[in-house]
């Protein structure tokens, strides 16, 4: 069913935990957990009773460092358990997990309509498949520029929105030294790398290109590069995008900050200033953000504001989704899911996660939400 639009009362987010009680007046039921699942403490924790088995997931690339902190903290409390993730990219692991070969999906895209409709198949009953919000973070703009060396190229939502579609060629070009004045460009051509696979990092980034450079950018977001511009190199996964820029001298990309190792990353234009990305940056853009509605009062799909109106956050944020169905076939299986998901939106699964990849920490409001949509799920009567 659509619902209207919600705003997230996201709060601060920020490197450093806070921790928050979910009040006991909160005007969202969560049911009582039963053996081998997961309630929520006070502080935002979990109370864990220990699970078994194997949950499999596949999806997006943008969350492998994050998974490894996820998998390596939950595994340490549940030792009989094993979580396997295959990074194959947000369309691959979408694909996937519709068509039954995994439990649940990393994408940093969530269902589509026509998806959601594939999910109702896919999962046991007949409530289809939910997104959970679990991982947001900037996607940085690294390049490979030598002669600039210990120097921060900064870059407007329009010059970007011109070097991805080929309409800006040179770094020397004058839109570029316009935002530049104290930078000595090279003459050097510029190689626009994006993604060669289907990727919600591409539509997050495309996302901020049509909404912050729209006369610029007239291709809409894309979640697969060839609807797009031509030109460019391709290359699949985000470690694919980043080692295509580190070699190639005069390259720029997108990729999740996590991953871009020790590549420079351009300062992005917001209201009249730059802004060079971080957790904490990225994450005040959630705090405008939407909920979108989606197919069910449990789904957590949410519109990203890309055009902030302070110069206090990063634009460019991708927030990433797990994706699993609010009714699976065996108990083992809600068990492990229940278990697992409310592990990595809890504070200790969310510390774990900026421990192994920056990433800026869900509120404590949201966390509340999502675990009670986290409770709902159960075995098909």
């Amino acid at each position: 069913m659509n619902t209207p639009k919600r705003r997230l009362v996201a709060g601060a987010l920020a490197l450093t935990l806070v921790a928050a009680a979910c009040g006991s007046d909160d005007s969202t039921t969560e049911e009582p957990s039963a053996p081998g699942e997961t309630s929520a403490t006070a502080d935002g924790g979990t109370d864990m009773a220990e699970v078994s088995g194997t949950l499999v997931g596949v999806g997006a690339s943008s969350q492998a460092a994050a998974m490894q902190g996820w998998r390596a903290g939950f595994q340490a409390l549940n030792p009989d358990s094993t979580i396997e993730y295959d990074p194959v990219g947000s369309g691959g692991g979408r694909e996937t997990f519709l068509s039954g070969g995994s439990d649940f999906a990393g994408s940093d895209a969530a269902l589509k309509d026509e998806e959601f409709t594939q999910s109702i198949e896919r999962c046991a009953g007949d409530q289809g498949a939910i997104n959970l919000p679990h991982y947001i973070s900037p996607i940085a703009l690294p390049y490979n520029l030598p002669s600039l060396e210990g120097q921060t190229l900064n870059l407007s939502a329009e010059v970007i929105a011109g070097i991805f579609a080929n309409e800006i060629t040179e770094w020397n070009d004058p839109a570029i030294a316009a935002d530049n004045p104290d930078l000595e460009l090279p003459d050097t051509t510029i190689n626009p790398v994006h993604r060669s696979d289907e990727s919600g990092t591409t539509e997050n980034f495309t996302d901020y290109l049509a909404q912050a450079a729209p006369d610029v950018w007239t291709f809409g977001a894309l979640e697969i590069w060839d609807e797009g511009p031509r030109g460019g190199e391709g290359a699949p996964q985000t470690s694919g995008v980043v080692s295509a820029v580190g070699v190639g001298e005069g390259s720029i990309g997108y990729a999740d900050a996590s991953q871009i190792g020790d590549l420079p990353a351009a300062a992005v234009g917001v209201a009249g200033e730059f802004v060079e990305f971080s957790p904490e940056a990225a994450g005040r853009i959630v705090d405008s953000s939407e909920r979108t509605g989606g197919q069910s009062e449990f789904d957590f799909a949410i519109e990203v504001n890309r055009t902030p109106d302070t110069a206090d956050t990063y634009p460019i944020a991708l927030v990433s989704y797990h994706i699993v169905c609010l009714q699976y076939d065996s108990q083992e299986t809600v068990d492990l899911v229940k278990a697992f998901m409310s592990y990595v939106g809890s504070d200790e699964g969310q510390a774990a996660a900026a421990e192994s990849a920056g990433a800026a920490p869900i509120s404590p409001e949201v966390q509340a939400e999502i675990l009670n949509s986290i409770a709902q799920i159960s075995v098909a009567s």
